[in-house]
């Protein structure tokens, strides 16, 4: 139900869009709008692999891993969601060149938000994981595997299915966080509407349109995080019947 209720206010949003589009007032910002979006979503994803691979090698270095690296674990994780995600932008992009280190806007910007957010994900990725039920880890054991197996076999993916609804937040959250890499230079969504506005002053038309995309490409990510925790509820299900 809540799929076809998203996916009928994702359909909405492309139809308003669409007819909005018929003005020529609006059909002069959609297209450059559109180029943004483009670059929006190309970080979007890109931060995503980041910011999951991140969680997970931080979430499970902080578990299991040798006491330095449990703290270097616990460091990233505190540095990360302790400080601003401008502030790690900016830290990218302007301080590291006084070291001599220079970064493309767009690595950056990739690098900085699939950070940012992967260190919020360490704790979901964590939390998951130590909630599995005492008795699977009792099993685990009594079937003699080793730890990577428990995980790989048992533990992670009943902690998976636990994980999707906090990490469908957290990439609605790096959606909007992109808005941010326009002060970097790149020409996402935000630096096309901001762009745009200061050379026609039509904010209501260009405002509007990027409030709907932004709406669309939200959407969008939640649709298919309730798709994937639908069909993990429903593998987990099949699994206590077999």
């Amino acid at each position: 139900m809540w799929i076809r209720m998203l996916a009928a206010m994702l359909a909405a949003t492309l139809l308003l869009i669409l007819l909005l589009s018929l003005n020529d007032e609006y059909w002069l910002f959609l297209p450059g709008l559109l180029q943004g979006a483009v670059l929006t979503v190309e970080i979007t994803l890109l931060a995503a692999i980041v910011a999951i691979f991140m969680a997970f090698v931080a979430a499970l270095a902080k578990l299991y891993a040798p006491l330095p690296i449990r703290w270097l674990s616990s460091a990233y994780i505190e540095i990360f969601r302790g400080t601003s995600a401008l502030v790690q932008l900016f830290w990218l992009y302007f301080v590291l060149p006084q070291f001599g280190v220079f970064l493309d806007a767009f690595l950056v910007a990739v690098l900085a938000l699939g950070l940012n957010i992967g260190a919020y994900g360490a704790e979901v990725v964590r939390g998951a994981v130590i909630s599995v039920a005492r008795g699977q880890w009792e099993a685990s054991v009594a079937l003699n595997m080793s730890r990577g197996q428990m995980l790989r076999r048992i533990i992670l993916p009943q902690a998976f299915a636990a994980m999707i609804p906090p990490w469908g937040n957290l990439l609605i959250e790096l959606v909007k966080s992109t808005s941010l890499v326009s002060l970097i230079t790149l020409a996402d969504l935000t630096f096309k509407a901001q762009q745009m506005n200061q050379t026609t002053l039509k904010t209501v038309q260009v405002f509007t349109l990027v409030l709907l995309i932004y709406l669309a490409i939200s959407l969008t990510v939640t649709i298919a995080m309730r798709v994937l925790e639908q069909r993990a509820g429903q593998g987990m299900t099949r699994g206590k019947a077999a």
